[in-house]
């Protein structure tokens, strides 16, 4: 461990290819034995980044630290990394021992010691007595674990997971990160996870890097990012939200008064950050769908907003229904739990909206 505690650190790194920044000038770090989730749309920069830690990409500016110890021109086989990558990248012609082993034997570990850790990597995903078996006879689940079990049997500093999960079915793939969490926790290795997915990167991180075009847009736990994001990137990014531009029209304490854009009601937001905001100031007024309640009467009460709406559009899920909605000229977002029955299109309800779930943003995030 270095001693500030961090396992990986990013010192003003960037990455460029020709005219073409793919890392804009950043700086990270990777506490010991944490997960953090490097999450955004494709060409973000995430897996440009995991590449530079791995030693697949060299960076054109900035220093990589693992333990303390500047790598950038260390080998990609002098770092000590566990990698796992979309396509598990298997040996197909070797057995499961043999693949486990594979990292071992190169680094000329005893016989006896290659195959106790193979079995007790083997058990630790769950695969015991397969390892006579080829990659061919297993299912796409159990070689992803095969292809963990080779990334940790080494005993690594880092684990890296370039989209691991991506090519698993839907229910196998919320199996598999449930897994991967216990396992990650067990060993207590520092892991970076790369991927597309925001419900992964929350379900799973500690730290949640959302990157966008090659920046860092937000860094915090997975409750830090979701609940409040800093930016508008990050709050449509991750989940569904109602971004409604307006004008702070009045103050009372701690609340205010935002007058939403083309003649829209007011809303009333309770700011959860430390800026302060004045009369006139233009901003952004950021609620989650899952906030905002549909129903068909309500006490009106101090700390909420209530708007007259009708419902234009529905989505089932299930146990909750996505509601498409507008009130006056305002189109929205709802996303409800079901009791009975959802919300038909075309039903009067009323939203209702509290002062604590509004997140306000300067109107020149993004």
């Amino acid at each position: 461990m270095s001693e500030n505690g961090n396992t990986v650190e990013l010192r003003d790194v960037a990455k460029r290819y020709g005219d073409f920044t793919a890392l804009q000038r950043s700086d990270l770090s990777v506490p010991e034995g944490s997960f953090v989730t490097f999450v955004g749309p494709s060409g973000c920069g995430k897996t440009t980044t995991l590449r530079m830690i791995a030693g697949l990409a060299a960076p054109s500016e900035g220093d990589i630290l693992i333990r303390g110890r500047r790598i950038n021109d260390v080998p990609i086989h002098q770092r000590n990394l566990g990698l796992v990558f979309q396509n598990y990248a298997l040996f197909p012609h070797k057995s499961v021992f043999d693949n486990i082993a594979f990292g071992l034997k190169y680094r000329k570990v005893a016989k006896g010691d290659i195959t106790r850790r193979v079995r007790e990597a083997l058990e630790l995903v769950r695969l015991p007595k397969v390892e006579d078996r080829l990659p061919s006879q297993l299912s796409g689940g159990q070689q992803q674990r095969i292809a963990l079990a080779r990334a940790i049997v080494i005993e690594p500093d880092v684990l890296l997971l370039d989209e691991p999960l991506s090519a698993l079915d839907a229910n196998l793939r919320e199996e598999m990160r449930v897994e991967l969490k216990h396992i990650q926790r067990e060993l207590g290795i520092a892991t970076i996870f790369v991927t597309h997915d925001q419900s992964e990167a929350l379900a799973l991180s500690d730290k949640v890097v959302v990157m966008n075009q090659g920046s860092i847009e937000q860094t915090g736990t997975p409750e830090e990012v979701y609940n409040d994001p800093t930016t508008e990137f990050v709050a449509a990014f991750l989940g569904h939200s109602n971004i409604l531009p307006g004008q702070v029209a009045r103050q009372n304490g701690g609340q205010l008064l935002v007058q939403l854009e083309d003649n829209g009601p007011g809303i009333v937001v309770r700011p959860r950050n430390s800026r302060t905001w004045q009369i006139g100031d233009r901003v952004q007024v950021v609620i989650r769908a899952e906030r905002v309640l549909l129903a068909d009467r309500h006490e009106a009460g101090d700390d909420h907003t209530i708007l007259d709406a009708r419902v234009d559009a529905v989505d089932y899920q299930g146990q909750a229904a996505r509601y498409f909605v507008t009130a006056g000229n305002l189109s929205l977002q709802a996303i409800n739990p079901i009791d009975h029955s959802p919300f038909s299109e075309g039903t009067d309800v009323q939203l209702r909206i509290r002062d604590q779930d509004c997140v306000l943003l300067g109107n020149n995030a993004a």
